[in-house]
């Protein structure tokens, strides 16, 4: 596996954000997690990254124990993060965001090729790539980040609630590029989102988690039959 979690246990003060979470992802897989607001997918992926720190439990990235690595180790080692509601650099053009994704590199990479690669993924970042990213519109700003996460060919790209605020057709836009960067590219995904119906849709396997527990997980198109995910999540 590319990346296991064992046992893993997170705490903000005596509030118990993630009681004994295991999961895996193997190299290539696209594997989602979902769950409502509140549920810990966000303190997951920040405890993945090294921002909030594990009480218990490990993580282990390519066979190697990171459970202490500080975040940007995890960063060099491979590991990059699509954050929730994009966060991009306001005040920076989206160029210079783009190469903000490159900090930490250990490999030199063919930056102009790999420009190229991005702007005909979200071929509207190269329109407005001297714009300041604050000029951007939400969905723009989301393309952004997936591009400057995707700058530093990552082994592994976490992806947190890449929907949220978006229109439906830019969410279909998103989903379908993820979709198709794991399908075409080999490129390893752990989504976590909300919109239960388009990650179980693009996901090989699946995870619920629910008040920082895993309470179902398996093929995603089983998880999509499941009384109880289209009950709870899915609305029917």
């Amino acid at each position: 596996m590319l990346l296991e979690l064992r046992d893993l246990q997170v705490f903000y003060g005596d509030i118990h954000a993630l009681d004994g979470i295991s999961l895996s992802v193997a190299e290539g897989e696209l594997v989602s997690v979902i769950g409502a607001n509140g549920a810990g997918k966000s303190s997951l992926l920040n405890c993945l990254m090294g921002v909030v720190p594990a009480k218990g439990g490990s993580v282990t990235f390519a066979g190697k124990d990171i459970s202490s690595m500080p975040v940007h180790g995890r960063a060099r080692s491979g590991i990059r993060i699509v954050p929730e509601r994009a966060r991009v650099f306001p005040r920076l053009s989206v160029y210079e965001n783009l190469l903000t994704g490159c900090f930490g590199m250990r490999n030199t990479i063919d930056l102009a090729g790999k420009l190229s690669w991005l702007y005909s993924l979200f071929p509207v970042l190269e329109e407005r790539k001297s714009q300041l990213a604050s000029t951007l519109s939400g969905g723009e700003q989301q393309m952004l980040a997936i591009s400057r996460a995707l700058i530093a060919d990552p082994k592994l790209l976490l992806v947190d609630e890449v929907s949220m605020g978006l229109m439906p057709m830019l969410v279909d836009k998103v989903f379908e590029v993820l979709s198709m960067l794991n399908r075409d590219h080999g490129l390893t995904i752990l989504l976590v989102e909300q919109n239960a119906l388009a990650s179980l849709g693009i996901s090989s396997r699946s995870y619920v988690l629910e008040t920082g527990r895993i309470v179902l997980e398996g093929p995603s198109g089983r998880l999509l039959e499941d009384p109880r995910v289209r009950e709870a999540y899915l609305g029917l």
